[in-house]
Parts: structure tokens; C-alpha cells; sequence
């Protein structure tokens, strides 16, 4: 399943960069984030009822660091309409043990013995953004994002093994914004996020960016990425935050 979902994705980019518009109307910007990543909670109960055990993915991974990377992409359409693509994969697995007997998706974990823990969450969204006209040094999108998931949780000790993977999709609205305070320094935020019903997705980055020329950014920042979901198949809320520097390059007229 997960190779036709990224040959999907990459078959997605090249769409978009065939997008048949004039010169004049194309304006775009490529920015590659990377950095370090901290998970502050991951609580799981599979599946979310008396016969499996919560539990903390953080008692057995610990809380990182690992590396991040994320991809962002932003194409203006004509006037004020734009188009945005992200692909951010985040995955890590790691070794530790259970202070107790932890049942898991039909299966029984030994406490104190040694054990493996695989998790992901691989981000990819599709979205539109509409630009506002710029007030007081400030200029603001508001969108709405489509978001797919594609995400793994799998405990491994010896012979026993359990795996629970989740392919979905969650509607998400966006907003962003940045403040030019200097001739070459800007500060910016972006943010795609949806709470109500049997969970939530929160994703908030900040970066203070340096203009090296008219078409290369380099930034430095911080990105929190939080959320869950509590249903009767699953319960799973996560905290992940990562400190990052990130570089872009924006094509002619892509700051206009």
C-alpha cells in the first residue's frame, strides 16, 4: 500500500509543475525543512477497550532526538489563488521494555524483557490558500488543506509480534502569515489544524528567515505537530516537536 501512496504523490508534484499558465501569472517557492525532533507524549491503547492496556511509546523510544525533513511547496495560480503540497515522513523505532504485562492488538508484551517499537506517521497534504492584500507589513493565506496519513505502530518481542497501520484522510483548515521587519528579515507561521468529534491534528511552525538574495531563504525555527484520535478501534494521541533550519527558493515573483 505505501509504494502506490508516494508513487501517487510524486505523480502529484509533477502535475502541478505542468500547470499550463502564462509567465507572468506563475510565481512559486520550494522549501526543504530539516532539523531535530523530540516526542513529548505517545500514548496508544489498540484496540481502545478492556482487552488491551494503554500505554507510552515514550517508556520504551524515549523521547528522541531523530532526524526530521519536510518538504514544502507553494504555487500561485492567478490573482490571489495559490496551491500547496507537503510531504513530511516521520518515523523512528527504537528498543526498550514495559515496567508490566502490556496487551496489545490481541497480543501479551512481557514486562522487563526487551522489546521493539516501530512508529510513523507520514504526512502528505494537498491544499489551497487565498492571499489577502498585505496590511501593516503583514501578509496572511487562509485555506483549507487535505490531509492523508499514513501511519504504523508495531511492538516486536521475539516471536510476538503486533501491527496496527492506519491509511486515512482529515479535512484541515490553514492559516499563515508573515512580517517583514527589515529589508532582508522576515518572520513567518504556518498552520494546519482541525479539532472536534473523536480527535484532533494541530501542526504550528514559526521561522525567522534572512533573504541571501531575491531567490534563496535560509531560516531557523521550531515546529509542533500534536494531536490524536480516540474512537473504539483506537486510541492514540501524540506531541512531537522539532527544532529546525530550513532553505527555500522561490522562482521569479514568488515574494511579489
Amino acid at each position: 500500500m505505501r509504494r502506490p501512496l508516494h508513487t501517487l504523490c510524486a505523480g502529484l508534484a509533477a502535475l502541478l509543475l505542468s500547470v499550463p499558465l502564462q509567465a507572468s501569472d506563475i510565481a512559486a517557492a520550494f522549501e526543504l525543512e530539516s532539523g531535530a525532533l523530540w516526542q513529548s507524549r505517545n500514548k496508544v491503547r489498540l484496540p481502545n477497550d478492556a482487552s488491551a492496556d494503554r500505554f507510552a511509546l515514550t517508556d520504551i523510544a524515549g523521547s528522541g532526538p531523530w532526524p526530521a525533513l519536510r518538504i514544502n511547496a507553494n504555487w500561485r495560480l492567478t490573482g490571489p489563488h495559490e496551491l500547496r503540497l507537503v510531504i513530511a515522513p516521520l518515523a523512528y523505532k527504537e528498543r526498550g521494555s514495559f515496567g508490566e504485562d502490556v496487551r496489545f492488538d490481541g497480543e501479551t508484551f512481557a514486562a522487563d524483557t526487551r522489546l521493539a517499537a516501530e512508529y510513523q506517521f507520514n504526512s502528505y497534504r494537498l491544499g489551497y490558500r487565498y492571499r489577502f492584500e498585505d496590511v501593516g507589513g503583514w501578509r496572511l493565506w487562509l485555506g483549507a488543506t487535505a490531509f492523508i496519513r499514513d501511519a504504523k505502530i508495531e511492538l516486536t518481542q521475539g516471536s510476538t509480534k503486533a501491527r496496527d497501520d492506519d491509511l486515512g484522510f482529515v479535512p484541515l483548515l490553514y492559516l499563515a502569515g508573515e512580517y517583514r521587519f527589515a529589508q532582508r528579515w522576515s518572520l513567518r507561521f504556518d498552520f494546519d489544524g482541525l479539532a472536534g468529534g473523536p480527535g484532533r491534528a494541530l501542526d504550528l511552525g514559526v521561522k525567522l528567515g534572512y533573504d541571501i538574495d531575491e531567490r534563496w531563504r535560509v531560516s531557523a525555527g521550531y515546529r509542533t505537530l500534536e494531536g490524536g484520535v480516540d474512537t473504539d478501534d483506537v486510541y492514540n494521541f501524540a506531541w512531537f516537536n522539532t527544532a529546525l533550519l530550513a532553505i527555500d527558493y522561490r522562482l521569479p515573483g514568488a515574494g511579489d
